[in-house]
């Protein structure tokens, strides 16, 4: 997870040099931070539905889960919130997003890229339909509100919420 996200701060720092203009701003509101989190709670709930009623995704979301998480402990949640959750919405949403284009192909695009991502497997295809789903949610997040801050909270939200409930869960089983 670190690993990852270093990487992808690294090719967001690359391409920030070749076209420092590319970068959607982040830009401080409290509404704003509101409503990431909202977006971000709504998330986690949907993922909770669908991981109740599709038993291929609830079977790719343990594995991906386990992968991710299993070695982690309660304290590193906040880095499994904070790391993916800034790096993945800078390269994603703050500059692959308005370079293709702040539009329904930039954010069919992006979201699928960043479905792939989460690709770990060939097991992993119904984990990439949810996070493509997810990177829409957040593409759209963004131009709504032309502020990184919201796909930021709402990932950082969903992400952290996600840990939390895998570890209780797991403690239980």
């Amino acid at each position: 997870m670190g690993v990852t996200s270093i990487v992808l701060l690294a090719i967001a720092q690359i391409w920030l040099y070749f076209n420092p203009q590319a970068l959607l701003p982040v830009i401080w509101s409290p509404v704003l931070v509101l409503w990431g989190l909202a977006i971000g709670l709504g998330i986690t709930l949907l993922s909770s539905l669908v991981y109740q009623i599709w038993p291929a995704y609830q079977q790719s979301a343990d594995l991906y889960l386990e992968l991710v998480l299993k070695p982690l402990i309660w304290s590193d949640l906040i880095w499994l919130g904070l790391l993916p959750g800034m790096s993945e919405e800078l390269l994603f949403r703050g500059l692959l997003l308005p370079t293709l284009g702040l539009n329904w192909a930039g954010i069919l695009i992006s979201s699928f890229l960043f479905g792939i991502l989460h690709l770990y497997g060939s097991q992993q295809w119904p984990y990439v339909v949810w996070a493509t789903i997810v990177g829409g949610l957040l593409a759209l997040s963004v131009v709504w509100t032309g502020n990184l801050l919201v796909p930021i909270v709402a990932h950082i939200t969903t992400n952290f919420l996600a840990g939390c409930f895998w570890k209780i869960s797991e403690k239980t089983e």
